[in-house]
């Protein structure tokens, strides 16, 4: 690893366990071997590894999947996207929420009804900012029966709701 930072070495084989402290400004190449087993943050971390000191980087995403796999639309995401925001939203849409109102991180199962937070991002903050307001203003919701009531219910049908509810 010292020669290599040294640049005494010029080409490191590795695991990702050894990756995460290549610090290397003049690396500029990486080839990731079966990416399709990696996660979109992954690759992206994997990425961000090389082309530090100036020099352009050169990511490989090497697979021997066919075309047409489903997984490589993940490799393919990574290859056009070097924006980390916009690749986790993409990631999200393609795997899910998970359950935001609870604790479950499977994408398939959420308490969430009629929203998605990605389709509807707009229409929570909005629900946030006026929940905000209204919390500021009347901090025990008493003009506001039906929320409270409605708060109360989600509470008592969910153990450890308090700990994903926030007001203000």
């Amino acid at each position: 690893m010292t020669g290599f930072e040294r640049g005494e070495i010029d080409v490191l084989i590795c695991t990702t366990v050894i990756e995460v402290g290549v610090d290397v400004h003049n690396a500029t190449v990486m080839a990731v071997l079966d990416a399709d087993a990696f996660g979109v943050s992954t690759l992206h971390q994997l990425r961000g590894r090389i082309g530090r000191g100036g020099a352009h980087g050169l990511a490989l995403l090497v697979t021997r999947l066919p075309d047409g796999h489903p997984s490589l639309e993940r490799l393919e995401q990574v290859a056009e996207h070097s924006d980390g925001m916009t690749l986790a939203r993409l990631d999200l849409q393609r795997r899910r929420e998970g359950d935001v109102l609870g604790a479950a991180q499977a994408g398939r199962a959420s308490t969430l009804k009629l929203l998605r937070t990605i389709r509807d991002e707009k229409i929570i903050v909005r629900a946030s900012e006026l929940l905000r307001e209204i919390s500021a203003q009347d901090p025990s919701w008493a003009d506001y029966p039906g929320l409270r009531t409605a708060v109360g219910e989600y509470r008592d049908l969910h153990e450890g709701a308090d700990e994903f509810i926030q007001r203000g």
